[in-house]
């Protein structure tokens, strides 16, 4: 725990980096206003899904796993829709626990990427040294789960592409923030 006592700061300024240009591109960005599309029956759709509790459901989807090879399950996937929905909880999304809870996986992120980097590089690294080493775990860290949402729950590829984007840039902001910031 010596790494945190040593990287505290650039712990907690990259986090907040991250978390100031996270919420700038989601809101500002304008190509970020076309990721998610509307459905002309929404309001069927709503009144549908009235009183089903918040969680992961795919749809068409047996309640017992037995019966999903079966071919009645198998026509209802054919004849489509099908897909995957996450419920959340009724009411307005609260935006502070989203952002509190963004800006605590930062914090993580940012605090594992030290604890890595004080054990790979040892003592007084040189700034590009820390930079690139920084960087590829930020990134990686960033961008890695989206593409396993693009492979495995068809997130659309321009929405795993803007992602990436993000991901670059907030290894790059963790980068440039842990080499300027790193004990000498």
């Amino acid at each position: 725990m010596a790494f945190l006592a040593q990287l505290w700061l650039p712990i907690v300024v990259s986090a907040v980096l991250v978390f100031v240009v996270s919420a700038a591109t989601h809101m500002l960005v304008p190509f970020r206003k076309t990721e998610w599309a509307h459905l002309e029956k929404e309001g069927a759709l709503q009144e549908a899904l009235r009183g089903a509790r918040p969680g992961l459901y795919g749809f068409p989807m047996p309640a017992e796993g037995f019966e999903r090879g079966q071919a009645e399950a198998m026509q209802r996937w054919a004849q489509g829709p099908s897909g995957w929905l996450s419920l959340v909880p009724v009411g307005p999304v609260n935006m502070g626990r989203n952002l509190g809870l963004s800006f605590l996986v930062n914090l993580f992120v940012s605090a594992f990427a030290a604890y890595l980097a004080a054990h790979v590089l040892g003592v007084a690294p040189n700034y590009r040294t820390v930079f690139r080493l920084v960087g590829t775990i930020g990134f990686l860290a960033y961008g890695v789960g989206t593409v396993y949402e693009a492979i495995w729950y068809w997130r659309p590829w321009k929405s795993l592409a803007y992602n990436t984007v993000d991901a670059l840039l907030y290894g790059l902001l963790m980068a440039g923030t842990f080499g300027w910031l790193w004990p000498r």
